[in-house]
């Protein structure tokens, strides 16, 4: 071990002694270039079939990504617009009343409707008997954050002239029962999408091993780095990777426009950076397990 690092202490020396060529470094990268572009015309009409695999692949990932943050912006906008009812007693003190709640954590807004009001709106929607108004009056208590209801509800009823509470519970219960589902579909489809990825370009870069065996040997012989080798290779594996998904992201900007349609019919404002998260994300998975699905590849199949 000693004279290995010996060894490699001497490399490092003369290395750093050695004037830089850029011309050389700019044939070299144009070398490794025209490498690549090598390795992708003999793999032939297979680079189609490799490519639409993946595109297709990302295009799913992509198309659950975007639902997966829409479905999250209607349930937070859901929240928002979500409120607690509060009824009070007949010798409640208002203003104390909504003074004291308006002093609870997380409570933003409360809004006085009275008897008398939520009477005449009733009236107008059901045909109702001329009977006394039996309603109370109601003070609607907007959260910041529908995982506080509870909490804020259990405050609420210790108040002096709150008889009682509603909120619509197994709307807000469906909405995030939806939201955990279609977030952990996302979540194993990343899994599902790296595997696969990685698989085919592995198998792809195998091939192309084989194929070019007797070149890559003599290139051996002739004392050409590894990573002269290694390279094109990768490389190779990061451009099916990206163009798998450049041709995903049509498809996934169809489906951005019905999202739009969606966010517009219901009046839901739609987050500038959501397409920009999708479409970063399936450029990413695709160039980086690409990539990754090469270096195994080629560390399993090519000594060097």
């Amino acid at each position: 071990m000693t004279r290995r690092a010996n060894k490699q202490n001497l490399k490092q020396k003369v290395k750093s002694h050695i004037p830089k060529d850029w011309m050389s470094e700019i044939r070299i990268t144009c070398r490794i270039a025209m490498e690549t572009a090598k390795s992708i015309a003999q793999t032939g009409l297979v680079n189609i079939a490799i490519i639409t695999t993946i595109a297709a692949i990302l295009t799913i990932f992509g198309s659950i990504f975007r639902i997966t943050l829409a479905v999250n912006s209607f349930v937070n906008s859901m929240g928002s617009a979500l409120e607690v009812s509060a009824y009070l007693s007949d010798d409640a003190d208002i203003n104390a009343t909504v003074t004291r709640i308006r002093g609870l954590e997380h409570v933003q807004k409360v809004t006085f409707i009275s008897k008398e009001t939520s009477w005449e709106e009733l009236k107008k929607e059901i045909d109702v008997p001329d009977i006394t108004n039996p309603l109370p009056n109601t003070l609607h208590v907007k959260l910041d954050d529908t995982k506080n209801i509870s909490s804020v509800m259990q405050d609420l009823r210790k108040i002096d002239g709150v008889n009682d509470t509603s909120y619509a519970k197994d709307l807000v219960q469906k909405f995030e029962m939806i939201n955990a589902i279609i977030n952990t579909a996302t979540l194993v489809f990343v899994v599902i999408v790296c595997i696969l990825t990685i698989a085919i370009i592995n198998n792809t870069i195998e091939l192309v091993i084989q194929s070019r065996k007797e070149e890559i040997e003599i290139m051996r012989l002739m004392g050409v780095s590894n990573w002269y080798i290694k390279t094109p290779l990768v490389m190779q594996g990061a451009i099916y990777g990206f163009l798998g998904a450049m041709v995903a992201i049509i498809p996934i900007n169809v489906v951005q426009k019905y999202i739009i349609k969606m966010h517009e019919f219901f009046m839901i404002a739609i987050d500038p950076w959501s397409q920009f998260a999708v479409l970063f994300s399936v450029l990413t998975l695709g160039v980086a397990f690409a990539s990754i699905g090469s270096f195994l590849s080629i560390k399993k199949h090519l000594q060097v």
